[in-house]
């Protein structure tokens, strides 16, 4: 009986927590999804933990990443292991790896869309659902991969003749480098001076759906730091679409679109990025600032049941954010000065602002700390109504300013702290005295 084709399962292993409500077991998911498939495509399944070759434990894996003729990556949890073992199977082979992933099982650190990569469902008990039909997706990957030679690693598709590029070829991408770092340089300097020498910059730059991915992101992000939200989304819609459909930067739309005034499209854009990829810290606090905002809005304008209901849905939001990662206080102080604002007494404050302090304390002690780190710490003292410690940490917030819309996002938080005290209470005149030295940066 002749051999059939070795594929290789490269995967997480048991039980593990991915992001869902629930762990996903690894083992039911190879035993029921993927060796059946792998069976009924017609190739002989190994999976690493199956390995029976002695020797160095990393030897059999080069070997089996290397020379087997298939091979399928579930991409679920972000396993480092899984990812190392993807990017020495796509820099040694051009075809037949298959990728996976578990759905709105947390986010991956990439557009698996781009990849072609194949979606399973997860069930109640932590295993794979509708088996019947995620088995016949995943033959058919199989078999697709069987019949078709195009190339599906990235390195094969993307740089000409690899793995045998020519020094010629080398010499350019380094003028390449060379010419992205003077425009990211210039870049720098255009931001000191504002929004127009910004502008003149772009205007000397060919079509952006051509230009380096590293450049477009620069460019992005430097109308960002002047606040130039209308040029935000203007570069947007001139990008390549792969870029385009990265995290970073439908991220930064989002938050574009809502300092522009339009938070129905920023609101969009952050939920289809959620169902998308999964939830993040970051997504959802960028989400939780749209309610926010809507709010200050239904209140300024007395729509006092209105604006109840955004605040009850942007705490919820921003606790959520807190929660999808603990090192980001972002959310977490967001949500823990809306609770203050909400109802002072209530009793899920004072753990809250224990976590929200110990994260971002944990967080300065490992490393050098940027303007939020600092920002939040002088938010928590001013909501301890810590006048002394407010204005030391102040001199620690100043220096660290790099962008205009930085304070002033601060000074609107602490704003909206000051208008909800009584009149009458004295800690309004520190706190005021503070949003003005916070101002001042900005030249107001």
């Amino acid at each position: 009986m002749a051999r059939r084709p070795l594929c290789f399962v490269l995967m997480p292993f048991g039980k593990k927590a991915a992001g869902g409500d629930r762990p996903i077991n690894f083992d039911a998911v190879y035993d029921k999804l993927i060796k059946p498939a792998i069976d009924a495509a017609g190739l002989e399944p190994i999976r690493a933990d199956e390995e029976q070759a002695g020797g160095i434990i990393h030897k059999p894996m080069f070997e089996r990443l290397v020379l087997c003729e298939y091979a399928i990556a579930d991409l679920t949890t972000a396993n480092a292991n899984v990812f190392y073992e993807l990017g020495v199977r796509h820099a040694a082979k051009p075809r037949a790896t298959v990728l996976m992933f578990a759905e709105g099982q947390g986010r991956l650190p990439f557009d698996v869309a781009q990849l072609r990569a194949l979606p399973y469902s997860i069930g109640k008990n932590g295993g794979p659902s509708d088996l019947d039909s995620a088995v016949a997706s995943l033959v058919g990957k199989l078999k697709a991969a069987k019949a078709n030679s195009d190339k599906d690693s990235p390195l094969y598709q993307l740089l000409d003749d690899y793995p045998n590029i020519a020094h010629e070829k080398t010499d350019v991408f380094r003028e390449q480098v060379a010419y992205a770092v003077g425009i990211k340089q210039k870049l720098a300097d255009a931001r000191k001076i504002g929004r127009d020498e910004i502008f003149r910059i772009e205007q000397s730059l060919g079509e952006l759906n051509d230009e380096e991915a590293g450049v477009i992101v620069d460019l992005f992000l430097s109308y960002r730091s002047v606040e130039a939200w209308e040029d935000m989304v203007r570069i947007f819609e001139a990008i390549d679409p792969t870029l385009k459909n990265t995290i970073l930067i439908r991220e930064q739309l989002a938050f574009a679109l809502n300092r522009a005034g339009n938070s129905d499209k920023a609101e969009t854009t952050l939920q289809e990025l959620i169902d998308e990829r999964g939830a993040s810290s970051e997504t959802l606090g960028l989400l939780g600032r749209v309610y926010k905002d809507r709010w200050k809005a239904a209140k300024a304008t007395g729509q006092i049941i209105k604006a109840n209901g955004y605040l009850k849905r942007a705490i919820e939001i921003y606790r959520r954010g807190f929660e999808a990662d603990w090192r980001d206080a972002y959310p977490g102080i967001n949500a823990l000065t809306l609770m203050h604002i909400a109802n002072p007494n209530d009793t899920r404050i004072p753990e809250l602002r224990s976590v929200v302090e110990y994260a971002v304390k944990r967080k300065i002690a490992n490393g050098e700390p940027d303007y939020w780190d600092q920002a939040t710490l002088l938010e928590l003292s001013v909501l301890g109504k810590n006048k002394q410690h407010s204005f030391e940490i102040l001199e620690d917030v100043l220096p660290l300013i790099r962008e205009v819309w930085e304070p002033d996002t601060t000074s609107q938080n602490l704003n909206t702290i000051c208008e909800n005290l009584p009149d009458d209470d004295g800690d309004r005149e520190w706190i005021s005295a503070i949003i003005s030295e916070l101002q001042k940066t900005r030249g107001k």
